[in-house]
């Protein structure tokens, strides 16, 4: 595969996370030394029929994404996924009768409201025939969203899908122990006071301390900043470095707000409870960040030895994203022009034990074989920061030759990622990440860049809890 351009070292703003992949991706670890299994190469295929034609991107919207407990602190999943699904309908003026499924996406659901997708069509208002479905792949969860859609047009078993996702950790849901639960349940069934009180007087205070959500991984029990934590020590990645990421991305999300760049990606919206105050811009984007002050930040996971921090680490977010599917005839049928298209995708798993969000660098070569293409032939990179030392640990793997040798079976490496085509327009360090819907986010983001640009080509990476990794190809030609 061919090598990518590589960045020039020149700007202050990457020195350090140019020379820790350009120099020393070989410091990235390895888990199989060339004895395990490898990523094979997969033959060429353009995701299309004859039937379908390709699989389009029509049109893709988003809420302002907003740290979690501000704006969006009574709102469920529920109200933030409908805002731009009913939003993208409106502004396409797409005869509702058109979609076929509705596909979202969500880490947390609303206990009283688990299935999303369906949930989202009856709060817009569509056509109560039309079938919704939720799915879960962790940060991913828009990702497989949209992928499942592009499944179901291929199989002939739609024209139209309305997929995204949402994510509300402002509002997710709080149990008890298992042990109080238990005998809620007993009392509840009980047919007499004696009864009831009986079951209920077992339940100790202890048991009724609020249990939150586990963030730890269920195998492991570490928490993805811990994991994170390991990655950076095992590929030897600096502070100063993941600094310099965390900075790069408030700096060209602040450019890109205030050029305008994302009012044709966002929809307004109004929070509850008095619906009064519009919300149209990102809150978590720093733009006056500065190396000095993320430098004083001190680290989170591991207080001692650690470099993760809350600056170079993406914030607990609220928010939702949409995009409208079809196949490319339909999309001619009925007179869009799409975005653009989905040229190929590719999902990968390692151990979450081992190297957590590495999961990008085995699907992204995946994901470039079955489109033809190598990283050299791409015009823009859109990752997902889920930490900066995600992020160059991916790209330490991807540059380098023994990553590639001894992980993905290849005689070079996959290539360098230009830092001048990475995230241009920010990631989600600065504009914050709701696990359910970023995956969306970063779909919208690049093909309107793309669009902006005149340029084709986007590779997306997501990495994601349990060890997942998603890439896709989209296109615009």
């Amino acid at each position: 595969m061919a090598e990518a351009k590589k960045t020039a070292p020149q700007s202050p703003l990457w020195t350090a996370a140019f020379a820790e992949i350009h120099e020393r991706a070989d410091a990235v670890r390895t888990l199989t030394n060339g004895t395990g299994p490898a990523i094979k190469p997969t033959a060429k295929h353009a995701l299309k029929t004859a039937k379908t034609g390709r699989i389009a991107i029509v049109d893709g919207a988003r809420t302002p994404f907003a740290k979690s407990g501000s704006h969006y602190k009574q709102m469920d999943v529920v109200d933030l996924a409908s805002i731009p699904a009913a939003a993208l309908v409106s502004r396409m003026n797409l005869d509702p009768t058109e979609i076929d499924q509705a596909i979202f996406g969500v880490v947390v659901p609303a206990l009283y409201a688990p299935n999303l997708g369906r949930e989202v069509i009856l709060r817009t208002a569509l056509p109560r025939a039309i079938e919704g479905t939720t799915v879960n792949l962790a940060c991913a969860s828009s990702n497989r969203a949209i992928t499942h859609g592009a499944e179901a047009i291929l199989a002939g078993q739609a024209s139209v899908v309305l997929a995204g996702g949402a994510e509300s950790l402002s509002t997710v849901p709080i149990t008890y122990s298992q042990n109080a639960a238990k005998q809620f349940m007993d009392a509840n069934r009980a047919k007499s006071m004696a009864g009831k009180v009986g079951a209920l007087s077992k339940i100790r205070p202890g048991d009724l301390v609020p249990v939150a959500p586990a963030i730890a991984e269920y195998t492991t029990g570490m928490t993805m900043g811990q994991s994170t934590e390991k990655m950076a020590k095992e590929n030897a990645i600096s502070r100063r470095a993941q600094d310099e990421i965390a900075l790069l991305s408030h700096h060209r999300a602040a450019t890109a707000s205030d050029a305008g760049r994302f009012d044709n990606q966002i929809v307004a919206a109004f929070p509850e409870p008095n619906y009064r105050e519009a919300v149209t811009r990102d809150n978590g984007i720093r733009p006056d960040s500065s190396l000095e002050q993320l430098a004083k930040l001190r680290p989170v996971f591991d207080k001692r030895y650690g470099s993760l921090t809350a600056g170079n680490s993406s914030p607990l977010t609220d928010g939702a994203s949409a995009v409208v599917l079809m196949s490319e005839k339909k999309a001619k049928a009925l007179g869009y022009e799409p975005l653009g298209f989905i040229r190929s995708y590719a999902y990968h798993a390692v151990d979450p034990g081992t190297q957590l969000l590495q999961g990008p660098a085995y699907a992204a070569p995946m994901a470039l074989d079955r489109a033809g293409l190598s990283l050299a032939d791409i015009d823009l990179v859109e990752m997902h920061e889920a930490f900066a030392a995600q992020i160059l640990s991916n790209m330490k793997a991807l540059a380098s030759k023994k990553f590639a040798q001894n992980e993905l079976g290849r005689k070079e490496a996959v290539g360098e990622i230009d830092f001048s085509r990475f995230n241009v327009n920010g990631g989600s360090i600065a504009i914050g990440h709701p696990f359910g819907a970023t995956g969306g986010r970063v779909t919208i983001q690049v093909l309107r860049e793309l669009e902006r640009r005149g340029e084709s080509l986007g590779l997306i990476t997501v990495c994601a809890a349990g060890g997942n990794g998603f890439a896709m190809v989209v296109e615009r030609a």
